[in-house]
């Protein structure tokens, strides 16, 4: 055995940028799975640029108790050989260094050449689209799977669309599924400067995103029952579960959007790499469930006056986004321009406990997709459904990541190869319920079918 396969299985999880703001919240909530009795993993280690800090984060992260021995490993995005020594040690790498257009591709680079499998937070579309493109085929050479926005972009939006979208019984089918995004705090809402960074990038660079899809063949479209649903207002009154509500330009569209092209291709999912053939009839089964259905993302409000402040900060990312000089005024001034919604150093841990996120999901369809080929049928079924958890950017998205790579350690002959969206490789497993036992909730809301 050469010395990279040797080193291949050291190490269950390498947590790459675990002295980050998001980074030791994923290492907290990691550490309450390693060595326990019923979990696969029995070996981690932190990675990152600085090895002082990342024993910080350790020492933070296991706060009261004392820090385990965990080896620190020192890797820099920018020096690929030390990422690809990284790879060879994991058999499964989370990347939690963004913001991922600047520092995400070498990673996965670095995982899909070694066949180490990769999972991050990202939620850049075209970061995500990008190294679909670049690395799905060499992925499926090595036996790796990669596997991008596995944090609160975007698992509560395509596990939440796929649990609305399999409520429907035939001969019910869905049109349309919105999401309406709640943020909820008992202090003050406050975002991770890197969400911000990245949305501000993404503006930037927007153009690129557009050329890039262009220049990619025609993906099949999902055949979706019934006409386009309406555009509907710019700010919608969404009464039955008391929301404002404006269209968010999220990564959770895109990301779902991809699922279900995915599964149009592939009907029936994915082949794990060794596979039962119990576990081949559960998986078919499972994806003969889930009906397509368009779907958009809002961000809601309790009050007009919270979504007049959404626009307000939409317009100043939107519009200094599109310049150097204008971007560098959101990125210097971020409480300022973003009216205290992001600050650099990030939220405390006392606001981070207080708060929390409600997504909902109303489903529009007929009662009868059958008789969609008469024509002038109006949507006469409405199905609500809800996620709901705590904070998103550091609580959802480490417990979110961390119950991912459960799953994958503790599934992997179940699961496919290549670079594939979260919900296409986790739907069908038991992520949802690993997500109900650890804090996020699905629950069926509402029900409304046409008076016999």
């Amino acid at each position: 055995m050469d010395g990279d396969s040797a080193a291949a299985t050291t190490y269950d999880i390498v947590i790459l940028g675990a002295s980050g703001f998001t980074g030791k919240y994923v290492v907290r909530e990691a550490l309450k799975f390693l060595n326990s009795p019923s979990s696969p993993l029995k070996s981690l280690a932190l990675a990152g640029r600085n090895p002082e800090k990342l024993v910080q984060a350790l020492n933070w992260a296991s706060h009261p108790n004392p820090p385990p021995a965990i080896p620190i490993l020192t890797a820099d995005t920018t020096d690929p050989p030390s990422l690809r020594r990284l790879a060879v040690q994991a058999k499964l790498l989370l990347n939690c260094v963004g913001p991922f257009r600047l520092y995400g591709e070498p990673v996965v680079a670095a995982c899909a050449d070694s066949g180490c499998d990769y999972l991050d937070i990202c939620g850049e579309p075209e970061f995500m689209e990008r190294v679909g493109a670049a690395f799905h085929e060499r992925a499926l050479e090595t036996g790796s799977l990669v596997v991008c926005a596995c944090g609160f972009d975007s698992v509560p939006a395509e596990l939440g669309f796929i649990f609305n979208s399999r409520q429907w019984a035939s001969p019910a089918v869905p049109n349309r599924v919105e999401a309406y995004l709640s943020l909820e705090s008992d202090k003050r809402v406050v975002g991770n400067f890197g969400t911000f960074e990245s949305a501000v990038l993404g503006v930037a660079n927007a153009h690129k995103l557009q050329q890039f899809r262009r220049s990619k063949p025609r993906l099949p479209r999902p055949e979706i029952p019934g006409p386009p649903p309406p555009k509907g207002p710019t700010v919608e009154h969404q009464k039955k579960i008391g929301l404002w509500a404006v269209k968010l330009p999220s990564a959770d569209s895109t990301v779902v959007r991809r699922t279900l092209v995915a599964l149009k291709e592939n009907p029936r999912g994915l082949p794990g790499v060794n596979e039962s053939a119990e576990q081949v009839e559960k998986r078919e089964t499972f994806w003969s469930t889930v009906k397509p259905a368009h779907f958009g993302v809002k961000i809601g409000s309790k009050s007009i006056f919270g979504i007049i402040r959404f626009i307000i900060v939409g317009l100043f990312i939107g519009l200094l986004g599109k310049t150097a000089f204008g971007r560098w005024l959101l990125l210097k001034f971020p409480s300022v321009l973003s009216l205290g919604w992001f600050r650099k150093r990030g939220p405390s841990e006392d606001e981070v406990k207080s708060a929390s996120f409600k997504m909902w999901f109303v489903g529009n369809g007929f009662s009868d997709g059958t008789l969609l080929a008469r024509g002038n049928m109006k949507p006469d079924v409405e199905i609500i459904t809800r996620v709901m958890g705590p904070e998103i950017g550091y609580s959802t998205t480490s417990i979110v990541l961390v119950q991912c790579a459960l799953v994958l350690l503790s599934q992997r002959d179940n699961l496919p190869r290549g670079v594939l969206t979260p919900g296409f490789v986790f739907g069908p497993t038991d992520l949802q319920q690993r997500l109900e036992e650890n804090g996020i909730s699905f629950d069926i809301i509402s029900k409304s079918t046409p008076s016999a």
